[in-house]
């Protein structure tokens, strides 16, 4: 009996570490998006995951960087572990302690430390501050890893080879080497795990293209992370499984050619990887040296059109990704990495031009600007008058989506709604401070850019007697949830609605009558930019109409290209959806950039909320 709760213990155990991971491999050959619907077997993903090469390259800097950080720091940690084995009792107490910082100290400390130091001395940050910063936190696994191995060495065996007439060199190699190469060998994988496994420091000593998995993956939160990764994670998964495999039945095998054989089945199979990685990321290729880098939201360009612009122009394509306006922001504020050509969101346009940091658009470069609708050029100067700094790429409301199986059609109407206790633990809401507090502002019937305390105190109590009706606060995630049936009502982006209009089309969408929140996604030049021409060849060609429509099918956000509302005018759901009425519009509001201030006061009542 007592044998049999262990057995149970352990299988739940591994269930709870392996059961995800068995998930989202299921879920990569799903023919949807959503992980809550199974619509059939399909290896699409992978397909797009192999044409994708920002995918391709972030795995390339992954693999690359993790090998590179890993072999460096080890040869330095054994190195150092020879020099500290030397020292006096207390010297190596000393220097192990101080080892032992950077494994304690938080990588948020240790990643801005080293942004800070590159910059300081005038090192632009690219792939090799990348590099630097991986060897550095890398070194105190390795000499912790290694250091013990030492200690275990009989004290004598070194000097009596060196008696023998050995140099100091051969003895190490015959003597020394053998019985520390397990420690070494444990201390480059630990190394390697740690470098692969990184995001933080990566996140702070990046340059200007350069991703890895991690901080790709982080980058899509905006608009929901597609299968692509999901199946990219499956690779990974089965490729680790392999060779872990593969080296245990190394290590039980007596027979030296055996051991041979299967290390260079392992060696093989890593270069095979890397290579393959480099002739799919397409990291070879010149572009004579022409290049632009944008700075984008994740996933909201269709990786396809990289390649057609590339062709087109011959101008090399350097992407990078974020998350937020306020990731974004800091990063072309302080000039630690130049970008030609950003995304922006509408406050965040208008605070940057404020601050000098955009610089004025040439128009006469950009003649496919006829493409846009009047009407949302007309919007966008609410944030940027005369349209001097930006050029709209993506458009879209905050709205209810709704199972009419559920709840009649037509029955939800207003964001008071949302708190009818009928509805108790079927109502997924937003987890963002600006976008949560503007439902219960406008539920109120105030402005979603008030300064007014009293209104954004109230506004905060209002959230706070919803909370018993809540299922979950949540924001890429809202789709699946409503999807796979855990909640009949969620607040989300129109940009989500046609995919989960695919999914069930018996979901409906509408912007409530107290009007709600819009937002314009634009195109900028920061001041900074060093490809100005380059950079409005790109914004010229995002605004083209085949293009428009291409990225508009990837995406599924509303884009106000002429093209693409001609696309969806005859179908009034989509067109309600995508591009309301004038009359719905008239009632939204666009976030503004408030002030310190005010920031300082959303921020103190959003914690009164959440505590």
């Amino acid at each position: 009996m007592k044998n049999l709760g262990k057995r149970i213990y352990l299988i739940l155990i591994i269930l709870f570490l392996y059961l995800p991971i068995l998930t989202l491999m299921v879920f990569s050959f799903n023919n949807s998006k959503s992980m809550s619907i199974w619509t059939g077997f399909s290896l699409k993903w992978y397909k797009e995951m192999l044409g994708n090469s920002m995918i391709m390259e972030a795995i390339w800097n992954t693999f690359t960087i993790a090998l590179a950080a890993a072999a460096i720091a080890t040869i330095v940690g054994t190195l150092a572990c020879i020099g500290i084995m030397a020292m006096k009792k207390r010297s190596e107490t000393v220097i192990m302690g101080l080892n032992n910082i950077p494994l304690l100290n938080a990588d948020i400390v240790t990643g801005i430390s080293l942004m800070m130091t590159f910059l300081v001395f005038g090192i632009s940050l690219n792939w090799g501050t990348v590099l630097l910063s991986h060897i550095t936190f890398c070194i105190p696994y390795v000499i912790l890893s290694v250091m013990p191995k030492f200690k275990q060495l009989a004290g004598n065996t070194y000097e009596a080879a060196l008696d023998l007439g050995a140099t100091p060199l051969y003895a190490f190699y015959k003597v020394v080497l053998p019985d520390i190469r397990p420690g070494i060998v444990s201390g480059f994988l630990l190394a390697f795990t740690m470098s692969v496994d990184d995001f933080v420091i990566t996140h702070f000593t990046r340059g200007a293209g350069i991703n890895t998995i991690s901080t790709l993956i982080y980058s899509q939160v905006k608009v929901g992370i597609r299968p692509t990764l999901f199946a990219l994670s499956t690779l990974i998964f089965v490729t680790v499984l392999v060779i872990l495999v593969t080296s245990n039945v190394a290590s039980t095998k007596e027979d030296g050619k055996s051991k041979k054989r299967i290390m260079a089945v392992l060696t093989t199979l890593v270069v095979f990887i890397l290579g393959g990685t480099l002739f799919l990321s397409g990291v070879s290729g010149g572009s004579g040296g022409k290049e632009v880098h944008v700075y984008c939201f994740g996933d909201y360009i269709d990786p396809t059109l990289i390649k057609e612009f590339e062709k087109e122009t011959g101008i090399k394509v350097v992407m990078d990704t974020f998350d937020t306006n306020e990731e974004m922001y800091p990063v072309i504020k302080n000039g630690s990495v130049n970008y030609d050509v950003i995304c922006a969101s509408d406050y965040m346009i208008d605070k940057m031009t404020g601050e000098n940091l955009l610089a004025e658009i040439d128009y006469s470069s950009i003649p496919n600007i006829a493409n846009l609708d009047q009407k949302y050029l007309k919007v966008a100067e609410n944030f940027d008058p005369g349209n001097k700094y930006s050029v709209p790429h993506t458009w879209g409301t905050l709205g209810i989506l709704y199972d009419i199986n559920k709840i009649p059609e037509g029955s939800i109407t207003s964001w008071n709604d949302l708190w009818n206790p009928k509805y108790k633990g079927k109502i997924v809401m937003p987890d963002s401070m600006r976008d949560t507090l503007a439902i219960a502002l406008k539920a109120k019937g105030y402005s979603l850019n008030t300064t007014d305390e009293k209104q954004i105190a109230e506004a905060s109590r209002y959230l706070t007697e919803q909370k018993p009706l809540v299922y979950k606060y949540a924001n890429d995630s809202a789709r699946d949830i409503i999807l796979g049936g855990s909640a009949d009502i969620a607040v989300i982006w129109n940009g989500e609605v046609l995919y989960c209009q695919e999914e069930n089309p018996d979901l409906a969408y509408v912007v409530p009558k107290e009007g709600s929140e819009d937002f314009t996604d634009s195109w900028a030049i920061p001041t900074s930019a060093k490809n100005k021409e380059n950079a409005e060849k790109w914004i010229n060609f995002m605004l083209d109409k085949d293009v428009a429509m291409t990225n508009f099918d990837y995406l599924t956000y509303s884009i106000p290209n002429i093209s693409v509302i001609d696309s969806v005018r005859d179908d009034a759901a989509k067109m309600g959806v995508l591009f309301p009425e004038d009359s719905v519009l008239e009632k939204c509001e666009a976030l503004k950039n408030l002030g310190p201030a005010a920031d300082d006061l959303y921020t103190k009542y959003w914690k009164k909320f959440k505590s």
